[in-house]
C-alpha cells in the first residue's frame, strides 16, 4: 500500500467514525457547492431557503461562474477553483455535486472520503463499474449520499406511486418514457482552440481522455459526447426509470435492446439525436423514445412517463398526473366487430361499457406538481438525512442500478446488439466485448486517486 492509500484509508476509517455524530435539530450544517451550472443555481436557491444551512464555500473551474456562485451565496464564502481545496475546508460539513457527469463518481468518492455527506446529481455515474465503487466508498466511509432525482420527492409522484401501489391501474403491462425537443440543425463545428483564459480545461476534462479544446466540449454541450456523458438516455433517461424502478419495485432489466443514432444534427457531437431502447423487466416491458430532431409531445415536463395497466392508464410529469379507466368491454361484441358480424360495423367494436358506470377503476387527477419546489423538498430531506443518518429517498444502490440500466442501453445501441443483463452478478451475459465497456480507465493523475480509495477497479 502507498503512502497515498495509506493516509487516504486512515482518513476513511477516521470518518465511518464520525459519521456516528447525533446533530441537534436546528444545528446548522454547512454546505459546500461544486459547479454552477443551470442545474447548481437550481441547488443553491433550494439550498438558500433551508433555516438550518449555510453555504460556505462554492467551486466551478470557470472563474466567472465561482464569482457568480459567491454573489448568489451572500456573505463571505469561499471561492475555489479546485474542488480538493473544498474538501480540504473543515468548515464544509455536507457538498453539493452538480459538474459535468464523468465527475460525479470520483467526486463523490473523494468528498466521503474527506468526511462529508453528498447530494451529487444524475445521472450518477459515467458507467457502470462507477456505482459500485461509490457503494463501497460511502459504505466504508458512512457518509449519507443523496441522488439528484428529485422527482421522488414531488408529491404527485409520490400519490402516483401509492394508487400503482394499492392496485389501482390493475397489474402493470408496460410503461412508455417519450422526451423530445427539436434543436435543428444541431450545435455546428467550432473549430479547436485554445481554451479561454477563465475556464481551468485540464481540470474540467478530470479523470476523462485528454482531448483538444473545442466551445462544444464544454459549458453545457459536454454531454453530447461519450467521454463525459451518455446523451438523453442517461440524462433524462435516469429521471424517467427512476420513477419506473421506485414505482414498481423493480431493480434492473433482464434485457435491453437499442438503435439510433446522430442522424440529423450537423455538428461535431457524438451522441445519438435519435434513439429508441425496449426493456424487459420481470412481468412488464419499458420502452424509451429519445428525440432531439423533433419536437413531438414528449419530455418528463410534458407527460412523457406513462403507466399501462390491466384496469387504465396514468400519464405523469413534473406537472400532475391523470388516472384514466379502461371500460369494461364485452370481448365478444369486440371480436364481433372486428369480423363484420351483423350489428356490428366492421373495423368498429365496442369501446364504450354497455352500461353506464363499467369501468375498471375509479379516475383521479392530480395536478399539485411545482419541480422547482421539488428542488428545496429533496434537498430537505437529504438534510434531514444527515443530521439523523438515516436513507436518503433517493439512495445510492437505487441510482446505481438506475443508472446501470441507462448505461446498458447506450451499450446496447454502440454494439448494436441485445444486453441480456445479469444483475446479481452485474454483468453481461455471453458479450465479452460488451461487458469490456462497463468499465474505463481514469486519466493520470486521477487515477491514483482512485487507486488511493481502496476500491477494487
Amino acid at each position: 500500500m502507498s503512502r497515498r492509500q495509506f493516509v487516504r484509508m486512515g482518513a476513511m476509517g477516521a470518518t465511518a467514525l464520525s459519521a456516528s455524530r447525533v446533530w441537534g435539530a436546528n444545528e446548522r450544517i454547512n454546505v459546500g457547492l461544486i459547479g454552477f451550472g443551470l442545474i447548481g443555481r437550481f441547488h443553491l436557491a433550494a439550498l438558500k431557503e433551508q433555516p438550518d444551512v449555510a453555504v460556505t464555500a462554492v467551486c466551478d473551474v470557470h472563474r466567472g461562474r465561482v464569482a457568480e456562485a459567491a454573489a448568489m451565496a451572500g456573505g463571505n464564502v469561499a471561492r475555489y477553483g479546485d474542488f480538493r481545496k473544498l474538501l480540504e475546508d473543515k468548515g464544509v460539513d455536507a457538498v453539493y455535486v452538480a459538474t459535468p457527469d464523468h465527475w460525479h463518481a470520483l467526486m463523490t468518492m473523494m468528498a466521503c472520503a474527506a468526511g462529508k455527506d453528498v447530494y451529487v446529481e444524475k445521472p450518477l455515474t459515467l458507467f457502470v463499474r462507477e456505482g459500485r465503487w461509490m457503494l463501497d466508498v460511502a459504505r466504508r466511509t458512512g457518509r449519507v449520499v443523496q441522488v439528484g432525482t428529485q422527482n421522488r420527492s414531488g408529491p404527485p409522484f409520490q400519490k402516483a406511486r401509492e394508487l400503482i401501489g394499492q392496485g389501482r391501474l390493475g397489474k402493470i403491462v408496460s410503461a412508455t418514457v417519450n422526451n423530445s425537443r427539436n434543436i435543428m440543425p444541431g450545435f455546428g463545428n467550432p473549430p479547436d482552440g485554445a481554451p479561454p483564459p477563465e475556464l481551468d480545461y485540464d481540470m474540467f476534462l478530470g479523470p476523462a481522455p485528454k482531448r483538444p479544446y473545442n466551445p462544444n466540449r464544454s459549458i453545457y454541450h459536454f454531454r453530447w459526447f461519450w467521454d463525459y456523458s451518455g446523451g438523453q438516455a442517461t440524462n433524462l433517461g435516469q429521471h424517467s426509470l427512476d420513477l419506473v424502478h421506485w414505482m414498481l419495485g423493480v431493480r434492473a432489466p433482464k434485457s435491453v435492446y437499442s438503435l439510433g443514432g446522430r442522424w440529423f444534427l450537423k455538428d461535431n457531437c457524438e451522441v445519438p439525436d435519435t434513439q429508441d431502447v425496449i426493456m424487459e423487466y420481470p412481468g412488464f416491458t419499458v420502452t424509451c423514445q429519445y428525440r432531439e430532431a423533433t419536437a413531438g409531445r414528449g419530455g418528463l415536463g410534458m407527460g412523457g412517463l406513462t403507466f399501462y395497466g390491466t384496469q387504465g392508464c396514468l400519464p405523469i410529469s413534473r406537472a400532475g398526473f391523470e388516472l384514466s379507466a379502461d371500460p369494461r368491454v364485452n370481448p365478444n361484441n369486440v371480436v364481433a366487430g372486428i369480423l363484420g358480424v351483423k350489428g356490428h360495423p366492421v373495423g368498429g367494436p365496442q369501446l364504450e361499457p354497455e352500461e353506464k358506470g363499467q369501468f375498471w377503476t375509479t379516475p383521479e387527477k392530480d395536478e399539485s406538481g411545482d419541480a422547482i419546489k421539488d428542488y428545496a423538498r429533496h434537498t430537505r430531506n437529504f438534510l434531514d438525512c444527515v443530521k439523523s443518518r438515516k436513507e436518503p429517498l433517493s439512495d445510492l444502490k437505487s441510482g446505481h442500478e438506475i443508472a446501470t440500466a441507462c448505461h446498458i442501453s447506450n451499450i446496447s445501441l454502440r454494439t448494436g446488439r441485445k444486453i441480456v443483463w445479469d444483475s446479481e452478478k452485474e454483468e453481461i451475459v455471453g458479450d465479452p466485448a460488451a461487458n469490456a465497456m462497463l468499465v474505463r480507465p481514469y486519466r493520470a493523475p486521477w487515477d491514483a486517486e482512485l487507486k488511493a480509495l481502496g476500491v477494487s477497479v
